[in-house]
């Protein structure tokens, strides 16, 4: 599979909830980081984003580049929470190596994000 090709399963996976297929596109030594967690390997990866599969409803990809074995995507994830409703715009970008993901970088407004969570 080209890297894009990779990414673009992985992220309908996620975000859908199905992180049993997001899983099969994610290599054992994952590394992840982003403003609230970081993760150095995929069981540790997935852990941290259990509660998420309560919440995302989808996403919309708005911008997609490959360079090489990289891939940047810019997208919307939808989000449902008993705060609200919203979405979250992301900046994700992703290396790969024999057709798993190898590690994810994510950048989004975290105060955006933090307006959809219900208040503790």
């Amino acid at each position: 599979m080209s890297p894009v090709t990779i990414v673009n399963h992985y992220l309908d996976a996620f975000y859908s909830g199905n992180f049993p297929q997001a899983q099969t596109l994610v290599a054992d030594d994952y590394h992840f980081k982003g403003p609230f967690v970081e993760a150095t390997n995929k069981d540790m990866y997935f852990a941290s984003a259990a509660p998420l599969v309560r919440i995302v409803k989808g996403h919309r990809l708005l911008r997609q580049w490959e360079d090489g074995d990289e891939v940047c995507s810019i997208y919307d994830v939808a989000l449902e929470t008993p705060a609200g409703q919203g979405t979250v715009t992301m900046s994700e970008w992703h290396k790969t190596a024999q057709d798993k993901l190898v590690s994810g970088r994510v950048i989004l407004d975290t105060a955006a994000f933090r307006s959809l969570m219900p208040a503790r």
